[in-house]
Order: structure tokens, then C-alpha cells, then sequence
């Protein structure tokens, strides 16, 4: 078992000069905007409460970290039955190898495996 020492990096923290939404995807006034704590997006937030309240039971998962913050958001929505689309093309990591396992074989057994023009036609066609 390995202790934390509280140094984890604060590189995305709203507290950072350099961390700042850019201004082409910056949320309008009237959307909700969540402050990730941990890995997983669920973890120490209210977003489970904030999607049920809104009727959302579709998630598009997306992230830089495929074997971090989109493995560890993609197990817990899947436990909360959530219906869950992973965009490939729009995830990465630092372990090529581990991306590649995931979106493979891992994420189909709980998601559908999809690209940003997939996503993209499904939203322009209203599917």
C-alpha cells in the first residue's frame, strides 16, 4: 500500500495562471460546470446528482489520460447504468499500448467505441 504524500500535481487547477478554459469552449452562463478532484470525474463531485436532476443517461466520454481519468470515469458510470459512447480519436495517453488495450478490448465491454465524426453524424442526423 502506498501512502500519499498530498503532492499531487495542480497542474488543471483553477488556481493555475497557465489553466484556463479556452475561450472557444468556455461554458455559456447558463451551463453547469463540474471541479474534478480525482481521477474520475465522479469522485468528490455532484456530478452523478447534477445529470440524473437534468435526465441525462448518455455520456460521451472523451480525455488526455485514456488509462486514467477516461478508464476511472468510464468504471464508475458504468456502474451507475449509465449509456456510455468512448470517442477514440478523441482520447490519448502517454502508453500507446495501454490506449490501444483499452479502446479495444476494454471500454466495448461497457461502451460503445466510436470516433468525433461518428459523434458527430449522430448529432447532425438527431440519432
Amino acid at each position: 500500500m502506498r501512502r500519499s504524500t498530498g503532492s499531487r500535481s495542480r497542474a488543471h487547477s483553477p488556481r493555475v495562471p497557465n489553466a484556463k478554459i479556452h475561450p472557444a469552449v468556455a461554458p455559456r452562463a447558463e451551463e453547469i460546470v463540474v471541479t474534478k478532484h480525482r481521477v474520475s470525474a465522479f469522485a468528490g463531485t455532484d456530478l452523478d446528482l447534477m445529470l440524473r436532476a437534468n435526465g441525462i443517461e448518455t455520456l460521451i466520454l472523451t480525455g488526455i489520460a485514456t488509462s486514467g481519468v477516461v478508464l476511472s470515469t468510464l468504471r464508475h458510470a458504468a456502474d451507475a447504468d449509465y449509456t456510455l459512447l468512448v470517442v477514440g480519436d478523441c482520447c490519448s495517453d502517454g502508453d500507446e499500448e495501454a490506449h490501444r488495450v483499452l479502446l479495444e478490448k476494454v471500454f466495448p465491454r461497457q461502451a460503445t467505441i466510436t470516433t468525433a465524426a461518428g459523434v458527430a453524424q449522430a448529432i447532425g442526423t438527431g440519432r
